[in-house]
């Protein structure tokens, strides 16, 4: 097809090691974000569609599950090389499509490209055990077997890194997958698969299709998928984790937030402001850790003024213009909803501080923007605290002391990440103790682990025991098979029928 405007490019599926273009009739747009312009249409793939990747990835799996772990590993050490050659491609079709600034496009690209280098070494982590004489002559071992086929249900707003996330992790540890990148930016998502197949993952081990509810759907009731792994809503993600463990399937799914940042009057402001800000506007707000609720403790309730003027010197541009801080969000939809917000809290009564709509954006006038959005005041019961806005909207709240801090964001029922700024270790440790949350920063304003640990969400935005990446994903992605043996040599005095359940 034509790349004209009147003919965007169709995105392809990527079924059994080929670029398919789909049969569906149903089409979504593919819009920039920061132009409106139509940069491609992605197809909505059938039932049939989604079948046949499937069955791809499991008649792919008979091979590659005998594959040898150093084979596996070298094609990942290859991956990773071609994902660094590829970046500053890849941080232009991110952008263009999602609308963050190329320099955080490129971030987004590489908190993934660790998880791929972390996959290269799969080996060190899917050791078994081995126990020597358990009862006479008797060992026992455990072995770590891959599942099977298993499949991955993305964001819109990372598309490069959680996809990454997931793919490389459960095909390094042996198993095959089918990939429902978000409809909304699939096209960054589509390169990584090509690169991926570049570095040598065999037809039919990774295989993408494209959709809404029906695939999602297909998906979570396919008998021979084995596992899901999914970030998104919180709606989404319980209708998954729900139908999908009706058909036995193992789920993870990682969903919504509503993170809390405690600044303790000690903290040093410059660097608690900076951080702060940077966590509640980047990437227009649209992340799952992104920090929404600061509460200033004490004294520290005096510093919105700076962290309002603070937030005004950040640029709202399109993502591709230099300097630019904060580009536009991901839809008119997503625009829409977020003004929507900013209208409720100020009818429920809270303080705006600084206000972020009617940004006007020389050169790119029909834009998602909204600038930094700052409300103080806030409290639980208003929309604005109770709900996930995802934009750049800050809602302030203020706390006597830090065990009011701590009472407020266990009262929250979302645990995905909290942080605290401070230069006291008691309070510190204090906090990590206390909070009921299962990413805590200390003076660290997003606090998403490196891949040799797992991202541990935990209460509401959370379903499922094991979290992606890291070691808890390799007990996501294998299945512990446990070997009792015994070898009888030709001087085996026979001990007659053993009736009990003991080992003789």
């Amino acid at each position: 097809m034509s790349s004209s405007s009147k003919h965007p490019p169709q995105v392809a599926l990527f079924i059994n090691g080929e670029k398919v273009f789909s049969k569906s009739a149903n089409f979504r747009n593919i819009t920039n974000p920061a132009t409106q312009e139509v940069i491609a249409v992605v197809p909505f793939a059938t039932v049939d569609e989604v079948n046949a990747a499937v069955a791809s990835a499991a008649e792919a799996f008979k091979t590659w599950k005998k594959t040898p772990v150093g084979a596996r590993s070298r094609i990942f050490l290859k991956y990773q090389q071609l994902i660094r050659e590829n970046m500053k491609e890849l941080a232009a079709i991110l952008t263009a499509e999602q609308g963050k600034t190329l320099a955080d496009a490129e971030g987004d690209v590489f908190r993934g490209l660790e998880v791929v280098e972390h996959a290269a070494g799969i080996g060190n982590l899917q050791l078994g055990d081995f126990a020597n004489n358990v009862a006479n002559g008797v060992d026992t071992y455990s072995i770590l077997q891959p599942l099977g086929v298993c499949a991955g249900i993305t964001p819109f707003n990372f598309p490069a890194m959680i996809p990454l996330w997931m793919f490389p992790m459960a095909i390094a540890t042996g198993n095959t997958f089918v990939l429902k990148p978000s409809e909304q930016d699939p096209m960054v998502t589509m390169r990584l698969v090509e690169l991926a197949a570049e570095a040598g993952i065999p037809p039919g081990v990774l295989n993408v299709v494209h959709g809404g509810e029906e695939v999602v759907n297909a998906i979570c009731d396919h008998s021979a998928i084995k596992a899901i792994s999914f970030v998104g809503s919180t709606k989404v993600g319980t209708h998954v984790y729900n139908r999908a463990s009706l058909n036995g399937k193992r789920v993870q799914c990682m969903m919504g937030a509503k993170n809390h940042a405690v600044i303790l009057p000690d903290a040093n402001k410059e660097q608690a402001l900076n951080n702060l800000a940077g966590a509640a506007f980047g990437a227009a707000g649209q992340r799952c850790m992104a920090i929404s609720v600061a509460i200033l403790v004490g004294e520290a309730k005096d510093w919105i003024a700076d962290l309002a003027t603070k937030a005004l010197t950040l640029k709202v541009n399109a993502g591709v213009e230099p300097g630019t801080d904060i580009g536009p969000l991901v839809s008119k939809e997503a625009f829409k909803r977020v003004i929507g917000f900013i209208e409720r809290g100020v009818a429920e009564g809270a303080t705006l501080d600084l206000d972020g709509r009617e940004q006007q954006v020389p050169g790119y006038e029909s834009g998602n923007f909204i600038g930094p959005t700052i409300f103080s005041g806030v409290k639980p019961g208003m929309s604005i605290y109770d709900k996930e806005i995802f934009g750049p909207v800050l809602c302030v709240s203020f706390a006597k002391n830090l065990d009011d801090a701590i009472e407020m964001i266990n009262a929250n029922p979302n645990g995905n990440g909290t942080s605290i700024f401070t230069q006291s270790g008691a309070a510190a440790r204090k906090f990590q103790e206390e909070i009921d949350v299962g990413q805590v920063g200390i003076n660290v304003p997003i606090p998403v682990p490196v891949p040799m640990f797992s991202f541990t969400g935990s209460r509401a935005s959370k379903l499922g025991d094991l979290g992606p990446y890291g070691k808890q994903v390799i007990a996501f992605y294998t299945q512990t098979k446990t070997i009792t043996a015994r070898w009888f040599d030709d001087n085996t005095i026979a001990a007659g029928v053993n009736t009990t359940i003991s080992l003789k």
